[in-house]
């Protein structure tokens, strides 16, 4: 298992089994908040279930397909962040990521995908980060837009979450940008 420094406050820890106690807290107390722009919560009920999917994640890591982490601020568990995806025909991933409400508003996000950003290029030579976002989830919009990613579409009808059909606004980012 790996743990990636972010700055002082911020570690990305390759997710575990062994946060899923936290994890299934995190995403008990958020439920709502979370159910909104996001389908997965519904399915994760129990601790087991969380650590189901890390074990799950865990396995495409190990193929090279996705880089699933947990957000660690200062010292705890505060929600997750990664490539959901890692094209390497393509040359390009996918960023994700969730934050519990009440560590939203510090920057947390932001410098979370900053060195996702600065790995995906740097480490993983990768020539482009893109990042799926609800049309409506302005918070989201605004980490891609404060990381310089630029617009490049409005998928519409691109997912059902908990009965309701949502737009996603695509977002990328080049090495070359």
């Amino acid at each position: 298992m790996f743990k990636m420094k972010v700055d002082d406050e911020i570690s990305l820890c390759l997710t575990s089994p062994k946060y899923a106690e936290r994890m299934h807290y995190l995403v008990d107390v958020d439920r709502d908040y979370l159910s909104q722009w996001l389908d997965w919560p519904q399915y994760t009920r129990r601790p087991a279930d969380h650590a189901m999917i890390a074990t799950s994640h865990l396995k495409q890591y190990a193929e090279g397909k996705s880089m699933p982490c947990c957000i660690e601020y200062q010292g705890e568990i505060v929600g997750a962040a990664g490539f959901n995806t890692i094209e390497e025909a393509l040359q390009r991933t996918q960023v994700g990521y969730w934050l519990a409400s009440a560590y939203q508003g510090k920057g947390i996000m932001t410098r979370v995908c900053r060195k996702l950003i600065d790995v995906a290029f740097h480490e993983l030579n990768l020539h482009k980060v893109q990042l799926a976002a609800g049309e409506g989830n302005m918070p989201s919009r605004a980490v891609a837009e404060r990381l310089g990613m630029k617009v490049e579409g409005i998928i519409t009808n691109a997912e059902s979450v908990n009965d309701q059909i949502i737009n996603h606004v695509i977002y990328g980012l080049h090495r070359s940008d």
